[in-house]
């Protein structure tokens, strides 16, 4: 049988505890910057290009977003690659080497709704076992004996696609775990070639021309500020016909 009336009425009314705004507007705060936390830690990136070195493409002051998802576990990074790594050792000047100035940009540089700064972003030309040499005759830098034709994405550096060293270099084999880096802006570029150790260099270490691939952040994917210049970022085709060349090579040379 059903309860009576009479108890029924008697009983105390339940009522549904009702969470305080602030508390809700708190509990909100902290799931968004966690997920921000774990969006910025695994997945994207948000950066800005902080000097001329990779123009015409990429302009100082675009905003970028870097994906980290194809350098997880046994990911790499590619011939082609657009990425932003670390300062492995004195590669950024003063001006460059700028970060978010008052604590609210700190915060939220930091939990990635900002672009961060100290960072670098160049082009990977050669990976592990690499060797980079400029230049052929048509001025056009070989990997692994394997012309380079650059000039789809470079800017005009006049007599060879070269960086500001020159057009006579040679650099490698690329060290294991290591990575060439080029601007695409081969004329005002400290890049890699920048850091090779020519001639009788005093106290010069050969390494600091490589970045370690562990100081690679991720693969820039998308440019997304200013809005009238949004792009995704592609490695350019021909990285693909460098790599079946290659490969090629190395099979031909295979007992």
């Amino acid at each position: 049988m059903g309860e009576s009336t009479e108890v029924a009425a008697a009983r105390p009314a339940r009522r549904r505890r009702r969470v305080p705004v602030w508390a809700e507007s708190l509990l909100l705060l902290v799931l968004a910057v966690t997920l921000a936390l774990i969006v910025k830690t695994f997945l994207v990136q948000a950066f800005f290009i902080p000097s001329g070195s990779m123009e015409p493409g990429l302009v100082k002051n675009d905003r970028i977003l870097v994906q980290k998802v194809s350098y997880w576990g046994s990911g790499t990074p590619q011939r082609g690659d657009v990425v932003v790594f670390d300062d492995p050792g004195d590669w950024l000047t003063p001006a460059e080497d700028t970060a978010p100035s008052n604590l609210l940009s700190k915060a939220l540089s930091r939990i990635g709704l900002l672009p961060s700064g100290g960072h670098l972003v160049k082009r990977v030309i050669g990976v592990a076992g690499d060797t980079i040499t400029c230049c052929d005759a048509q001025g056009r830098i070989k990997v692994d004996g394997v012309p380079l034709d650059s000039s789809d994405f470079i800017k005009d550096s006049g007599a060879c696609q070269a960086p500001m060293i020159g057009c006579s270099w040679k650099a490698g084999p690329v060290p294991p775990g290591h990575v060439f880096v080029l601007g695409d802006h081969r004329d005002d570029s400290a890049d890699s070639s920048y850091h090779l150790c020519r001639g009788s260099t005093p106290g010069c270490d050969p390494d600091d021309a490589y970045v370690p691939v562990s100081l690679i952040t991720g693969k820039v994917f998308a440019l997304v500020w200013p809005a009238d210049r949004f792009r995704w970022e592609r490695r350019p085709s021909v990285f693909a016909d460098l790599d079946a060349a290659i490969k090629a090579r190395e099979e031909d040379t295979t007992p």
